[in-house]
């Protein structure tokens, strides 16, 4: 069975991009917990692929051959994604845990991955290890795969010899930042969405429904009403001159993503969105959630204090929340507490900044920062909800205005020829 788990891994180096020569086998297994587990690796045969499984700790209940032996990336546009990061930091710290040695874990979760950019890195990774480098170096040649957070916590888990604890904490760290960032861009879809919706729609009536009825008002002759006049002019207008219209959005469009690309315009956008009613601040307590959990993440790990907060200022998402945190890091060397200096930013609410002073004075920041951590992900949930409710009517209302008003606009003269017949 080791003979046939040891045919079943594949060994590509560098940069090869070499095609799988073994087919492609679906399995399912049970781990510890009797979860069930899915997956395709490339092996010789049906048992190379339970003898791994095996050594990944899981129980086969299916495997059974794909049709071709061609595997779509994991992520999309070829890159590394979250979801696929998770797995292998989660996979890859129960594999530690058994006993597995790290070049044995990188060899083995590379070869079953769906995502080829990933194998890629993963096989880079491992020739890098076996070459004799630590695993947090080999690591840090993939900015794009693993950033500074992941390689840091490493790093410590690897001088402390917890390598499998820090695994299991980064892999929940990730899952809870996902989360995070998904609640936001499901708060600011649903508005963005409805107004696109009533862009399209109000072109359409005007570009193609309104000279219909145009057309129909003048074989009727009269005065038209005001409104639908209005909308009338409005639809000349949009026929004439739609193409500069759309140009001009695009310029627009164009030049604010320049002016945040700026470091200097990206500041000025930062420091305002915080101030912006209502979204900002659900981004303040987002801000304050990546904080406090990312900190408390890597103090726990045992990452000094000031290597921690460079780690995290970077990975702050907003350079207003960036700069303070820079700045208590700063004062934090001068010899101050943390919780003095993140005061003085007026980023962080009062509350959160003595909950810290409280966890710093008895020794225990690192479970303080977690507990303000779960706190503030209820807040987003609740701000997010808050704010969707606030946000649902007054779409409606944008909406159901839109084709309402034009409603009434185009049925006015219909009235009035019906009233002049009688």
């Amino acid at each position: 069975m080791a003979d046939a788990a040891a045919n079943a891994q594949v060994k590509p180096r560098g940069g090869e991009a070499a095609a799988p020569k073994n087919p492609l086998w679906l399995w399912e297994a049970k781990d510890k917990k009797g979860e069930i587990k899915k997956g395709e690796m490339e092996a010789t045969d049906k048992e190379a692929v339970e003898g791994r499984l095996k050594q990944m700790q899981l129980t086969p209940t299916k495997v059974t051959k794909k049709g071709g032996g061609f595997k779509l990336p994991g992520g999309f546009g070829g890159g590394v994604d979250k979801k696929s990061l998770v797995i292998f930091t989660r996979q890859f710290a129960t594999m530690m845990d058994a006993g597995l040695p790290l070049v044995q874990c990188l060899d083995i979760l590379a070869g079953q991955t769906d995502n080829a950019t990933f194998r890629d890195v993963l096989y880079k990774v491992k020739g890098k290890v076996e070459s004799g480098a630590t695993f947090a170096d080999a690591l840090r040649d993939h900015p794009k795969a693993f950033d500074e957070l992941y390689t840091q916590l490493v790093a410590a888990g690897e001088v402390g010899g917890i390598l499998d604890t820090i695994m299991n904490r980064l892999a929940l760290q990730i899952e809870k930042a996902e989360k995070l960032k998904s609640k936001v861009k499901g708060a600011l879809t649903y508005p963005v969405s409805v107004l696109g919706i009533a862009v399209i729609v109000t072109v359409v009536l005007l570009v193609f429904v309104t000279p219909t009825f145009e057309k129909m008002f003048k074989d009727f002759g009269g005065t038209m009403p005001a409104p639908t006049a209005f909308i009338i002019n409005m639809s000349h207008w949009l026929v004439s001159y739609g193409v500069y219209l759309l140009i001009g959005g695009a310029a627009v469009v164009v030049s604010v993503r320049a002016f945040i690309a700026n470091p200097r315009g990206r500041e000025i956008f930062d420091k305002y969105i915080l101030k912006t009613p209502l979204i900002g601040m659900v981004i303040r307590k987002v801000a304050v959630a990546r904080f406090t959990r990312t900190l408390g993440v890597m103090i726990s790990s045992g990452v000094p204090i000031l290597d921690a907060l460079e780690v995290v200022a970077k990975t702050a998402g907003n350079r207003t929340v960036e700069k303070g945190i820079y700045y208590t890091r700063e004062k934090i060397s001068e010899g101050k507490t943390i919780a003095q200096p993140l005061m003085e930013t007026n980023i962080f609410p009062s509350m959160v900044v003595q909950m810290i002073s409280v966890g710093e004075a008895t020794g225990a920041m690192d479970a303080m920062l977690g507990k303000i951590a779960d706190f503030y992900d209820e807040e987003v949930d609740t701000a997010v909800a808050a704010l969707t409710s606030l946000i649902e009517p007054f779409m409606m209302v944008i909406l159901g205005g839109v084709v309402g008003g034009f409603l009434v606009a185009m049925y006015l003269p219909i009235f009035t020829i019906a009233g002049n017949v009688h």
